[in-house]
């Protein structure tokens, strides 16, 4: 079994800065991995045999569901993608892949009302799939509108649910929901098991989690938290 660390949401974002500021890894490349780790968990569960939605918030979290998009683009499987950006530029990592999947014909749809997302939902089933990319671990507070009732609608659906990082709604270091959170199937969180996840209630939100790599050392990731801790 892979010795994966437990991070706190401060760790998570240290051994990225420090992963692009020691061993040169630029950010773009840590976020086309962790697409791609999400990527091969969503297709390891078999034949995709229904519709698959993205839903993409303004921040890294989004442009991870913007990366995911184009690559499974790249196997032939075809994802509708929803950008809720509330009025907030995005990242640069996340307005890259953006401009990537656009450029390579890539749809992206934006400005749905509550009724629109309801509407969505309400007609998906249990062979579909939603992916939660909407807050990640950045949001402090339970989600305001209209990430709210985004999440509510989604907890409606028939669809399978899975949370990318971490389930919108969830304090990744308590593992407590600081209000309404996705009710996800599962979870992809990268680098190292979330400190919260450790919860036994916070199995409610995440589902089964899957820690995937996004190509740091994990000897090196060990190295550089122990001497932190000096």
């Amino acid at each position: 079994m892979t010795d994966y660390p437990v991070l706190s949401r401060d760790q998570a974002r240290q051994v990225d800065a420090a992963a692009m500021e020691h061993l040169g890894l630029p950010s773009l490349l840590l976020m086309e991995n962790a697409a791609r780790g999400v990527t091969e968990v969503l297709l390891r569960n078999g034949e995709i045999d229904g519709q698959i939605l993205i839903l993409c918030g303004p921040g890294n979290n989004g442009g991870d569901g913007l990366a995911i998009a184009r690559l499974l683009a790249s196997v032939g499987v075809a994802a509708a993608v929803y950008l809720v950006r509330t009025g907030k530029a995005l990242t640069d990592d996340a307005n890259h892949n953006l401009s990537f999947l656009l450029a390579s014909g890539g749809i992206v749809k934006e400005g749905n009302t509550v009724n629109d997302w309801e509407q969505l939902f309400s007609e998906l089933t249990d062979n579909d799939w939603i992916l939660d990319c909407l807050l990640g671990t950045g949001v402090s507070g339970g989600p305001r509108p209209p990430f709210s009732a985004i999440i509510k609608a989604v907890n409606g659906s028939s669809a399978r649910v899975l949370a990318v990082d971490v389930p919108s709604g969830l304090n990744c270091d308590t593992g407590v929901a600081d209000g309404i959170c996705t009710n996800a199937d599962a979870t992809v969180t990268f680098v190292g098991m979330k400190q919260g996840f450790q919860r036994p209630s916070a199995s409610q939100f995440t589902g089964e989690v899957t820690v995937a790599h996004i190509g740091i050392p994990l000897a090196w990731v060990h190295f550089w938290l122990s001497d932190c801790d000096h």
